[in-house]
């Protein structure tokens, strides 16, 4: 069992940070999961991969948001971290935590391909002009 909740997200104005946050629960995201990732969706458009850490540590993001997001994780707490700074109105969307055992890879690329094995029901960024 994967159990995802996001928290943490909130109107911001252009310029300006957030971090948002994903509290995972369950054994076999303990165990298991060795891919972690931050989705988001604007309505009208596909589901697009933002973000991915390893268990390990090693990240990989999206040519749109590097260089100002920063993911990470507290393997203590099972927590998932998305910094977001120098935000911009196009970065407004409902921003996912995600989960996956891993198997092709963590990249954005490969997930954005092969998609995740478990989704928490996201939390909404809006982002001022």
């Amino acid at each position: 069992q994967v159990h995802l909740v996001e928290s943490g997200g909130g109107s911001v104005q252009a310029g300006g940070s957030l971090t948002i946050s994903c509290a995972a629960s369950g054994y076999t995201y303990r165990m298991s999961m060795n891919c972690l990732a931050w989705f988001r969706q604007v309505p009208g458009k596909e589901r697009e991969g933002v973000a991915a850490i390893t268990r390990d540590g090693t990240t990989n993001y999206a040519d749109s948001v590097k260089g100002r997001f920063t993911i990470s994780q507290d393997n203590a707490k099972d927590t998932l971290y998305l910094q977001m700074n120098s935000l911009k109105p196009e970065d407004t969307a409902k921003y996912y935590c995600a989960a996956d055992y891993g198997r092709r890879g963590c990249t954005v690329v490969v997930l954005n391909s092969y998609g995740m094995d478990y989704w928490g029901k996201g939390t909404l960024v809006t982002i001022s002009s």
